[in-house]
């Protein structure tokens, strides 16, 4: 497997959101983005989750709701990859995943889009 810190890589994971376009972080509203070293054991391979309500789901009724969460997991991601620069795009391509997820976009579209 190969090693990186967990400030290394959230240092990757901020940089990734940092290349996020500005208009599009923008319109992100009241979601949270961790890192996290594992994801629940059932889904040992998961890179990383989306859990909250997507943008084009909240109507009316959305207030005072705890923030949508995006978690990036180190672990898998290392262990897929082989050198630093896989880790590099695979962090970015996970990332833009979870907020295609918060924006409401599906996995059908995402893999269509390369971002599977």
């Amino acid at each position: 497997m190969l090693e990186m810190t967990r400030e290394e890589f959230e240092e990757l994971v901020a940089e990734a959101l940092d290349r996020i376009p500005p208009e599009l972080t923008r319109l992100m509203d009241n979601v949270a983005v961790f890192v996290e070293d594992e994801p629940d054991p059932g889904d040992p391979e998961l890179l990383g989750l989306y859990e909250g309500t997507p943008l084009t789901d909240r109507g009316e009724w959305y207030a005072g709701v705890l923030p949508d969460r995006i978690t990036i997991y180190r672990g898998p991601t290392l262990r897929m990859c082989e050198s630093r620069e896989d880790v590099v795009a695979e962090t970015e391509i996970t990332v833009v995943h979870e907020i295609a997820h918060h924006f409401g976009i599906d996995d059908e579209r995402l893999h269509a889009l390369g971002y599977g």
